[in-house]
């Protein structure tokens, strides 16, 4: 008589103690992984800036937050073949490091590029002899100021020092020739933009990527980001969840920068 045998697979049963342990271990795991994508995302790819003055208005508002591609820009010819990287283009808006001092960030338009002729005349930019059509560009000062307006002028003692120290050996027949690896930016805000016309170029290292979209806008002054004490930060923290729905400008976010 033919007898059936079975076959017994032992699985270890883990204890309710070893359970919690690796549950916990997962967790801490998880958390881990998170903050380094996170880090290297911030670090590497995305970047999010806040708009604190108003010389890009009205393309970019006081109190607009930004989500800025910082791969597009990135300046290393070896990545070429596996990121999308392209070149600064005419035009573009830019977030880079402020030459004066790097630590700071600045957000502008690019005016013209490596080589270009740059030249304005009663406020009109011309590039390379050629009057630009720029809808962006706002005039909110009915002043007329000859350096600001009919750049460059002779009259550079509203430049900073080192820009007007210089910026005389860069002039050919009353336009501006910008060096290689440099660019010149100003702001859509033209009478209210510290911007090339005053402390001159941007070197093309100092470019740290464009801007994709305005995730989030909230209404507030340029007075608020120049105050830096803890206090300060606590009432605007304050400020922020009071009036969230009130002042979240909804209209603005997901919208894209151009």
């Amino acid at each position: 008589m033919a007898r059936e045998t079975a076959k017994q697979i032992d699985e270890p049963i883990a204890s309710p103690e070893t359970v919690r342990k690796t549950t916990t271990r997962e967790y801490l795991e998880s958390l881990v992984v998170t903050v380094i994508l996170a880090l290297y995302g911030t670090t590497f790819l995305l970047q999010a800036f806040k708009i604190p003055s108003s010389s890009m208005e009205d393309t970019l508002l006081i109190g607009d937050h930004l989500m800025v591609d910082k791969v597009s820009y990135a300046p290393s010819p070896f990545w070429k073949w596996l990121l999308p990287y392209r070149s600064v283009e005419r035009d573009h808006i830019i977030v880079f490091r402020y030459p004066l001092d790097p630590k700071t960030y600045f957000v502008k338009r690019v005016i013209g590029l490596p080589g270009d002729r740059i030249q304005l005349r009663n406020k009109l930019v011309y590039r390379n002899e050629e009057p630009l059509n720029e809808p962006y560009a706002l005039h909110k000062s009915s002043r007329f100021d000859e350096y600001r307006d009919n750049f460059p002028s002779s009259l550079s003692s509203v430049a900073y020092p080192d820009w007007a120290s210089q910026w005389q050996d860069y002039i050919r027949d009353g336009e501006v020739i910008i060096p290689p690896g440099y660019y010149f930016v100003m702001g859509d805000n033209r009478d209210f933009s510290s911007d090339s016309r005053y402390w001159g170029f941007v070197p093309r290292e100092n470019i740290v990527g464009n801007p994709l979209v305005i995730y989030w806008s909230f209404e507030t002054s340029g007075d608020e980001y120049q105050r830096t004490s803890l206090a300060d930060y606590v009432g605007r923290l304050l400020e922020i969840t009071v009036n969230l729905p009130q002042k979240t400008r909804w209209k603005r976010m997901f919208h894209l920068v151009k």
